[in-house]
């Protein structure tokens, strides 16, 4: 893969973290909500339909148990990501970067020739990033519009102040849309642009000791 593609794709998959798999009912606040992103409010029932795509197509695999292993945190996972694309879509937009469907396009006709096949493509996607292949597209736009946002800021990728220079830009458009999670599925840190395990107050307290449990 380009390195500057595979670099935006992984810039991508670091900045959100995985939240404990949950079946969640909305919040009092949003009923059916997995979280609010503006005006744009993602269903819990849209987050599970990313979930069973890519369960469905992994249960269609040899490696159906390993990678099922791999991705326990699945709902989490799909809901950062419905987050973080619309906060990166905002930020993108806000610095004048724009992104064709030729554009995504054109991305997927050279990792279809780099990997040898778009079958290869698509196990690939699956089996290393719990992508369904009808979900392939949409993490190509992010990955493509994540280059565009970096080349627009003059900011490369490739490095680490380049890196934060695309995180300050998406942390201004976190903030500027604000971002209502579900505290079933996490917290929103608009300043690493991730979702995080939610922890109320006492839980904190009951944790802090060494000896304690400190990730989800």
């Amino acid at each position: 893969m380009h390195r500057r593609r595979r670099t935006a794709l992984s810039v991508s998959a670091a900045l959100v973290a995985a939240a404990p798999l949950l079946a969640a009912c909305g919040s009092q606040a949003h009923p059916g909500a997995a979280a609010v992103v503006g005006k744009d409010r993602i269903t819990v029932a849209s987050v599970q339909a990313q979930v069973k795509a890519v369960r469905d197509a992994q249960n269609k695999s040899p490696q159906a148990a390993e990678m099922i292993k791999s991705s326990n945190n699945l709902s989490g996972m799909k809901l950062g990501s419905m987050i973080f694309d619309r906060v990166l879509a905002k930020a993108a937009a806000d610095a004048g970067a724009t992104v064709s469907r030729k554009d995504v396009q054109d991305a997927r006709a050279q990792l279809v020739k780099q990997a040898g096949s778009e079958a290869r493509l698509r196990q690939v996607y699956l089996q290393q990033n719990g992508i369904a292949p009808g979900q392939i597209d949409q993490a190509l736009q992010e990955q493509v519009t994540a280059s565009k946002l970096a080349q627009s800021l003059g900011a490369d990728l490739g490095t680490s102040q380049g890196q934060a220079s695309v995180l300050q830009a998406m942390s201004k458009a976190s903030k500027s849309l604000g971002v209502d999670v579900n505290p079933r599925y996490g917290v929103w840190d608009s300043r690493k642009s991730q979702l995080g395990p939610y922890k109320a107050p006492w839980i904190a307290q009951v944790t802090k000791a060494p000896s304690a449990a400190t990730g989800a």
